[in-house]
């Protein structure tokens, strides 16, 4: 069966993820006093972004093995 649900979970958290790490770096920095100065969005966007990169390889490579 030719379905591999990995390449569009790769693609959607990529995306997402490259979009909340590009607004935690040109965000102000005023917004990030109620999480104790921690920029969440840089982190969880990089952290979302390298899981949707190793969804996307991880789903190429599969589908080259078959």
């Amino acid at each position: 069966m030719g379905l591999d649900i990995r390449i569009p979970i790769g693609l959607m958290f990529s995306i997402l993820g490259g979009l909340l790490t590009i607004y935690g770096l040109v965000s102000d920095k005023a917004i990030y006093q109620r999480s104790l100065g921690i920029n969440v969005n840089l982190g969880w966007g990089l952290v979302m972004l390298a899981f949707g990169l190793l969804m996307l390889i991880l789903g190429r490579r599969g589908v080259k093995a078959v």
